[in-house]
């Protein structure tokens, strides 16, 4: 069973109360619409404002009541509000919004999870040979320093243990083990260190175990790729598609007390169906 069909699976046994701020899309309604058809999830409609969204923002962020009803005028905010309050388990926007827009209302609504200092984004990428692996982060942070690495892969690794059943993860940078030198791959070694992870590790040591014997690092096995920049994710992410045939489906941010989803503004309804899916499967 593929990981879309257990997640699919996981989705249609958990039933999880889902908020779509931009439900007025055409592609977002479609989704919803075939989410509660099948059985997937259980669409929630954007609620009025109400005092307990109201004191769900002054709860999370100490706001002052003023500015928490100002904020709560935006479906992202009141979405987010209506997740911190339990009115939906789970919050799918971006169809029509920036990332940053997403993980704004998000951090104040939602709040991040215990232990994390900066959210992230993985996709889930499906390659044409059968392989499943998480890409991190290909969406979020630009140019994250040691402390910011290690939360992303620590972050990606729980992720991948949910949907993927076991986590080997790999901090990728253009050099393995001790055979280079320089400020990215010592802030990736750093970042190796304090997460307990192999890195770093090139990319090709990181996934094939011939070149990682050969190398000394690691058994060459991963099924979580950490990229030290959002550079280096965006790209290889989008080559894999172009290139490889891979699927990505996401991307999925983490390290939220409850599951958020941003999707791709080029998201079609499948991609819209399918990130419904794997959030509410990755959900508590």
């Amino acid at each position: 069973m593929s990981v879309l069909e257990r997640a699919y699976a996981a989705a249609k046994a958990r039933r999880a109360r889902v908020v779509f701020p931009e439900a007025e899309e055409a592609r977002v309604a479609e989704a919803m619409a075939r989410l509660a058809a099948e059985g997937l999830a259980e669409p929630v409609p954007l609620a009025q404002v109400s005092e307990a969204h109201v004191a769900a923002l002054v709860a999370a962020r100490g706001l002052k009541e003023g500015i928490a009803r100002r904020m709560l005028e935006r479906p992202l905010f009141r979405a987010a509000a209506m997740v911190a309050a339990g009115e939906a388990e789970a919050m799918v926007a971006g169809a029509d919004s920036p990332t940053k827009k997403v993980i704004e209302a998000a951090s104040i609504g939602i709040g991040l999870a215990e232990g994390v200092v900066v959210p992230s984004s993985f996709f889930l990428m499906l390659f044409p040979d059968g392989r499943e692996m998480i890409f991190a982060d290909c969406a979020v942070n630009v140019a994250p320093d040691a402390a910011e690495l290690a939360a992303i892969a620590t972050a990606s690794a729980a992720s991948a243990l949910a949907l993927l059943g076991a986590s080997r993860v790999a901090m990728l940078s253009f050099s393995t083990g001790t055979s280079g030198a320089g400020d990215s791959v010592e802030r990736v070694r750093a970042a190796a260190e304090a997460a307990g992870f192999t890195g770093p590790v090139q990319a090709d040591a990181a996934i094939n175990p011939r070149i990682a014997a050969k190398k000394g690092m690691g058994a060459g096995d991963a099924n979580v790729l950490i990229f030290p920049t959002l550079d280096a994710g965006n790209i290889a992410y989008k080559l894999a598609q172009e290139l490889a045939g891979a699927q990505a489906v996401g991307p999925f941010l983490q390290g939220f007390r409850r599951p958020v989803c941003d999707l791709s503004r080029g998201a079609t309804v499948e991609d819209i169906v399918a990130a419904t899916a794997v959030t509410v499967a990755m959900g508590r």
